[in-house]
């Protein structure tokens, strides 16, 4: 397969490296509205060419786009992708725009194109192993999930949206923080086998002044910071999921944490550690979730450019729940990040497209592990009234 990367900010790099590395995958290509970012990365990786813009990407003879841009913009080029004939990576989230989200799963089924985005929380250690044992019955009946996104502002994310947002940053650092739910409620709904029906939100007004987080500047009208939502799952069950942008609270400390409360046993995740329990005692199995330090760690080089709050994020390498026997010998010792999930993800859209079978967080998967946060971000708009959320099935198995 020929892989064409569309857009080259901060994460783009990781991605390339391991694509290039995998024996499926014959050659990348990059563009970018800036082109001397594509070019540095062509040089950096030794990819195959860049475009001059996505047009010329889409007229080629790449089969397949990873859409790494501005997140409010995902919809828009995924939908262009497959327009031409394309398979689909993408960053998360799915989209922003519930319309988009129909249209993608549309285009999907009607063309049997492959389309994958790339959620980090379903290789979570702790979303791992919670799948294998809700999956082996060990909890009995999960009633109650958490799922948390807690990263500061002060922890890369200014410097983020100033690295890609140029003089008029602050207008899309007001991003909304349930438009972004994926690496919380992705986490949830990728162990337990259900997916939400109902929400009601509430948002915290931001009191910070400094024009993020203000309506008057916010190309999104939004001025929630912090937002907390409870929802229905179909299963009769409850998940509850907090997107913090104002947090007290270090980078690179689970910022994605996930808890599950079962009638037979439970497992709680902490910002230090983790502890599993059933009606016999309680044990420690935070060792099985650590991550091994990863390679970028001490090569500053490929840092470059990084913001330094953000660094911790290519540092991890897989944690003992991780199975690596599935993946390319080609990755061993490779940098990865969030913590170990690089690898997977990036091999899960090669097989996929190489096969032709749907990978685990297909175009279904995405809208179950998306929606729930569109709908929440209505119910906060809207003093916290339950709303249903739309589904569109499991997609094929």
């Amino acid at each position: 397969m020929k892989i064409g990367v569309v857009g080259t900010g901060q994460f783009a790099g990781s991605f390339i490296a391991l694509w290039q590395l995998h024996p499926d995958v014959e050659a990348v290509y990059a563009t970018d509205v800036l082109p001397e970012r594509a070019e540095q990365h062509r040089q950096k990786y030794n990819m195959a060419g860049t475009f001059a813009d996505l047009d010329e990407l889409l007229a080629s003879d790449v089969d397949s786009v990873a859409v790494m841009t501005q997140r409010w913009s995902h919809g828009e080029h995924v939908l262009k992708a497959l327009d031409a004939g394309k398979n689909v990576y993408s960053a998360v989230p799915m989209s922003m725009r519930q319309d988009e989200i129909e249209k993608i799963i549309a285009k999907v089924e009607e063309t049997g194109l492959i389309y994958m985005m790339g959620e980090t929380s379903y290789y979570n250690p702790a979303v791992v192993w919670a799948r294998e044992r809700i999956a082996a019955g060990d909890f009995g009946r999960v009633f109650y999930s958490e799922g948390d996104y807690v990263h500061d502002m002060d922890n890369g994310f200014y410097a983020a949206y100033q690295y890609s947002g140029g003089e008029d940053w602050k207008k899309t650092a007001s991003y909304p923080p349930m438009l972004y739910p994926t690496h919380a409620v992705g986490g949830v709904l990728g162990a337990v086998p259900s997916h939400a029906v109902s929400v009601s939100c509430i948002g915290v007004v931001d009191d910070r002044g400094d024009g993020v987080f203000d309506k008057e500047v916010s190309m999104f009208n939004n001025d929630f910071s912090n937002m907390s939502a409870h929802f229905e799952l179909a299963d009769g069950g409850i998940m509850r999921t907090n997107e913090f942008r104002r947090v007290g609270h270090p980078g690179g400390i689970h910022e994605s944490r996930f808890r599950f409360y079962g009638t037979d046993a439970v497992m709680e995740q902490t910002s230090t550690g983790a502890a599993y329990s059933d009606r016999t005692g309680i044990r420690d199995i935070s060792d099985l979730f650590h991550t091994t330090e990863g390679q970028a760690a001490s090569d500053p080089d490929d840092l470059a450019g990084i913001d330094p709050a953000l660094v911790h994020s290519f540092r991890s390498g897989t944690a003992k729940v991780h199975d690596r026997s599935r993946l390319p010998k080609e990755f061993e010792g490779a940098k990865n990040g969030h913590e170990g999930s690089h690898h997977f993800l990036a091999d899960d859209f090669v097989r996929a497209v190489t096969t032709g079978k749907q990978p685990p967080v297909n175009a279904w998967t995405a809208a179950r592990f998306t929606m729930p946060g569109i709908i929440a971000m209505e119910s906060a708009l809207q003093g916290g009234v339950r709303l249903p959320i739309p589904d569109y099935g499991p997609g094929p198995q």
